[in-house]
């Protein structure tokens, strides 16, 4: 990832495909490699909440409260993100970040000391596979190396909640 290769990896979701998340063009490649538009946002992983603050100009209070009391995987969306590829960023500025709890994806993450591109792996449009085995042979000939970890797990993943936090405090739930 620090030369701008694209993974294949567990997250604390569903499987995704991950690059550092500052580097323009290894996120310019996941478009391409998910036939996405380039203005449909993708999120980021972050092992640890204090990272927030590197990536955001600023985090609501309400994120603190929201990321502790949090029992699943949760998405939130901030505004007036920083730090990161420009064109990872939404055109209103924002950008949504997880904070994994998954043991791999974590320590990824913490080993990294970046915050990580997570994308569903698969084709944009196409269903979101729910573990490795139904991952596109596509998919996994398109990225630079497929993690060798969960692979013959078949337990079904689900995606993460989302929710909005707009800049005037109001809290918009995307995704349940």
């Amino acid at each position: 990832m620090r030369n701008g290769g694209i993974i294949l990896y567990p997250t604390d979701t569903v499987w995704g495909i991950g690059c550092d998340a500052t580097n323009e063009d290894a996120v310019r490649r996941i478009f391409e490699i998910k036939q996405r538009e380039d203005d449909k946002s993708m999120l980021v992983l972050l092992d640890n909440p204090a990272k927030l603050q590197t990536y955001m100009s600023e985090v609501p209070d309400i994120a603190w409260d929201m990321i502790e009391l949090s029992d699943k995987p949760l998405t939130l969306i901030y505004t007036g993100a920083i730090n990161l590829a420009p064109n990872l960023i939404s055109e209103d500025g924002s950008i949504g970040i997880r904070i994994t709890s998954e043991a791999f994806s974590k320590e990824l993450c913490r080993q990294y000391r970046k915050p990580i591109v997570s994308t569903s792996a698969n084709i944009s449009g196409q269903p979101s596979p729910s573990h490795f085995g139904e991952i596109e042979a596509e998919i996994k000939n398109a990225v630079d190396y497929v993690v060798p970890f969960r692979q013959k797990e078949r337990t079904k993943a689900l995606p993460s909640s989302i929710v909005k936090l707009e800049r005037d405090g109001t809290i918009r739930v995307i995704r349940k």
